[in-house]
């Protein structure tokens, strides 16, 4: 355990078996944090961040593996996890306020109990942390009264009264209408500014990206990509990660003679285009560029093996469209002719694309057409 980290996972692994199927939940993860940083864990539903998450607080009980909080291993054996938990602040999606006690009594009653501090002085600080958090006056309501990004933030300060040296948080803002995330965001900014060290699980990559110093980036239960919120986010460098942040869908059609079956593949590209709400324009455009390009590149074709691979990427995150052609073979670049205006084909891409460019590599020509 390095004495500088205030949480340090170490080879980690949980696995969960029923009737007889075995799923690998989390795998070998291994991760430190820095006092002070803000670590946002980021992946698709499934790839193992929420039993990461539960593993941390040990309401998972990993298969193998350690965890250090503060210095402490919370995984060894015999070890009062009650106590190691004192240090640590957990913020859960659905608030889990005690909904019987009014906000005041929520706040003051692990304070009281578990530090020995007096009521009155646990009152004292709960007003203050209120005011910080926007909900000056708040006591006395019952949490059936707050909105959800009240709620939320009566859950954050129920965790600063221990005097935390570290906060998780589960999905915050996961249960909250999009209008309330903007109040829970603020709270969790001025933790940043006081210097609280903090792990986030979220969905939310505007809110990673806003609120965490480093985000790691979780898929098929390891810690796939870690970097900065600019390094995963705008210059992510492995496949995943980008398919990920770009929200990528694909569709993929394999050309391998002449008589392909053209009306299948103008279908498939359509049916794709219908599914994930692309503009008709847009599906026409594409069926009509790949018509074109298909074409060209097969009309050259003069003998051996054919495989002509398409690939139509669109991306959910700025609804760009990409086509993309790779055709095994000779060098032909459809693009380089003496007169582009005579070729037909070539118009057509001409003024249907935003970009496109040729490349040749591994013996394969490689066009990009950008919708």
């Amino acid at each position: 355990m390095n004495k500088d980290n205030i949480l340090e996972v170490k080879n980690l692994h949980k696995r969960f078996t029923s009737k007889g199927i075995t799923v690998r939940a989390v795998t070998d993860v291994s991760f430190d944090v820095k006092p002070g940083e803000t670590i946002g864990i980021v992946g698709e539903s499934g790839c193992g961040k929420t039993t990461l998450f539960r593993s941390m607080e040990m309401l998972e009980i990993p298969d193998s593996g350690k965890i250090f909080i503060n210095g402490q291993e919370i995984t060894a054996k015999g070890v009062d996890i009650d106590k190691i938990r004192r240090s640590m602040g957990m913020v859960y999606q659905n608030f889990n306020l005690f909904t019987h006690m009014n906000v005041m009594d929520n706040l003051c009653l692990a304070p009281v109990r578990l530090l020995g501090m007096s009521r009155a002085s646990a009152e004292e600080k709960a007003n203050r942390l209120l005011d910080q958090v926007g909900l000056h006056g708040r006591g006395n309501q019952m949490p059936q009264e707050l909105s959800g990004g009240q709620k939320q933030r009566v859950a954050i300060v129920r965790c600063l009264m221990m005097e935390p040296k570290i906060m998780l948080f589960d999905e915050p803002t996961s249960a909250l209408d999009p209008s309330m995330i903007g109040e829970v965001l603020a709270t969790m900014r001025m933790l940043t500014k006081l210097g609280m060290t903090m792990v986030i699980v979220t969905h939310e990559m505007k809110f990673a990206r806003e609120i965490a110093s480093r985000v790691l980036f979780m898929a098929d239960g390891d810690i796939y990509e870690d970097g900065t919120p600019k390094q995963i986010f705008e210059q992510p460098q492995k496949e995943k990660t980008i398919a990920f942040i770009r929200k990528l869908k694909h569709f993929y059609y394999h050309i391998r003679d002449k008589e392909f079956d053209f009306i299948e593949m103008r279908g498939g590209i359509q049916s794709f285009a219908d599914r994930y709400g692309l503009d008709n324009k847009i599906a026409y455009r594409l069926q009509l560029c790949t018509e074109e390009i298909v074409n060209d590149l097969l009309a050259v074709k003069t003998g051996g093996v054919i495989e002509l691979d398409i690939t139509v990427e669109y991306s959910e995150a700025d609804k760009s469209t990409m086509l993309l052609c790779v055709d095994k073979g000779p060098f032909y670049n459809p693009f380089d002719k003496s007169a582009m205006e005579d070729d037909l084909g070539v118009t057509i891409i001409k003024h249907t694309a935003c970009r496109f460019r040729h490349d040749y590599a591994d013996g394969r020509n490689i066009v990009t057409i950008e919708i």
